[in-house]
């Protein structure tokens, strides 16, 4: 493959601005196009005005504009079946198949694929009735976990704390449908206690290159108070995957749900994401995504130093066994999520962020766009000023590097000081778990 590669990144978040700032370190790359992209993958990729679901428009322009590689962000277009398309007209794609995709798509399926071929994970059952769900859950008493079976946008997951909040999940979710047809199924299962880790591989269905451990941070406000949001930071790596941790999680997890999708039928190609808690009897897959994880891959790829298009590319051609031993900066990466103001619910939009250039300027810093537009504010015979504004709940995912996790955590803070917007909400702990386990010694 010569270097003149045109890549399709499907998306509009800081994953898919992580994605692309990677993609374009590659020198196999010519050009890169983001669809739909935001205002700060506007940097390094040509934005279009294509939906991330579209899949009949995005094959169009793929067959059109010859795009010899195309990247999936978001769960949504794999559900839909978008690499099962592209693949049809032959069209490199990063991504499983829709069917592969269902271990995401569908809760009931991924509990049963885990129960099925012995892979620990919390104990389960299955409701399509609301009644008996909810009379289940007096007999279970909490805490317990209800789950909508479907894709609800990092929403459909409510540990209740007592039996009352259990019931008014169910409710929400089957009665009132709130995740519409997500929710016409239920799981409930057993709360398990512990620590979350999230481990991530790319396989190619026989090969598995596994990448760096990362740790999220999912409530809005700090030492874990407040509700669940799709993530406010991450760090890499995870202190508490030890070496020996993470090969218990690949033996009983990972190399398990490939091997057992394969006995289905089902080959599974792309990234395979394992929510993982760590518990007293050792680690239960949570969940498992299909995709690379946000904001896990902001901390993440900045310390790959391998190059994911190489990787992606041996995937999409069944050869990973040649490029699966990938090469890692040792330093610790931190990122810290700016939100806007009510997030994770009604939040503020159009606020002018300040501060991005200065941010950028001090060493080891990136600055991911997760939800931002650009607006000119200058274009009168002359080259055109542009100002960014806020346009989702997560803004901007900054990311800093350091010989330790003390380090990455004091550069990251003080490149998040210098950006500012009207309500800017973070966290100021992030990373503190493993500043605390290094303290210890861990």
């Amino acid at each position: 493959m010569n270097s003149t590669m045109r890549v399709l990144v499907i998306g509009s978040g800081g994953r898919e601005h992580a994605l692309c700032w990677k993609i374009a370190q590659s020198p196999l790359v010519d050009k890169i196009f983001c669809a739909p992209g935001n205002g700060g993958i506007a940097q390094v990729a040509e934005c279009l005005d294509i939906k991330a679901d579209d899949v009949a428009g995005l094959l169009d322009f793929a067959k059109r504009e010859k795009i010899d590689l195309t990247v999936v962000g978001p769960e949504a277009a794999l559900s839909l079946g978008i690499v099962d398309e592209f693949s049809k007209y032959k069209l490199r794609i990063f991504g499983p198949s829709k069917a592969a995709a269902l271990l995401e798509a569908s809760k009931v399926f991924s509990k049963k694929l885990m129960a099925k071929y012995n892979i620990p994970t919390a104990s389960f059952k299955v409701f399509d009735n609301p009644g008996e769900a909810k009379e289940y859950i007096k007999n279970i008493g909490a805490p317990c976990v209800v789950k909508a079976d479907g894709l609800a946008a990092g929403k459909g997951v409510v540990v209740a704390k007592t039996i009352d909040e259990a019931e008014k999940a169910v409710s929400l979710m089957m009665e009132d449908k709130v995740f519409k047809d997500a929710g016409s199924k239920i799981i409930i299962e057993e709360c398990l206690e512990g620590e979350e880790a999230s481990i991530l591989v790319i396989t190619d269905s026989r090969d598995v290159a596994v990448l760096a451990s990362a740790q999220d941070h999912k409530r809005i406000f700090d030492n874990d108070a407040g509700p669940n949001t799709g993530g406010m930071g991450v760090y890499s790596p995870a202190s508490i995957v030890t070496p020996g941790l993470l090969n218990d999680v690949l033996d009983k997890i990972i190399y398990p749900a490939i091997r057992g999708l394969h006995k289905e039928g089902i080959d599974y190609r792309g990234v395979l994401y394992a929510g993982v808690m760590i518990t007293k009897s050792g680690p239960k897959a949570l969940e498992f995504n299909v995709r690379f994880g946000d904001p896990e891959t902001q901390a993440i790829l900045p310390r790959l130093k391998s190059d994911l298009v190489e990787v992606m590319l041996a995937v999409s051609e069944g050869k990973l066994v040649k490029v699966k031993n990938l090469d890692w900066d040792n330093r610790a990466c931190v990122c810290v999520v700016l939100a806007s103001k009510g997030y994770p619910g009604d939040y503020e939009k159009d606020k002018e962020i300040y501060g991005l250039d200065e941010a950028v300027q001090i060493k080891d810093i990136a600055v991911f766009h997760a939800g931002t537009k650009l607006r000119k504010i200058n274009d009168i015979g002359q080259k055109a000023e542009l100002e960014y504004l806020t346009s989702a709940g997560r803004v901007l995912g900054v990311v800093g590097l350091g010989d330790t996790i003390k380090d990455a955590i004091d550069n990251v803070y003080q490149a998040v000081e210098k950006i500012s917007f009207e309500g800017m909400h973070y966290r100021r702990d992030i990373g503190k778990r493993a500043l605390i386990a290094a303290r210890r010694g861990l």
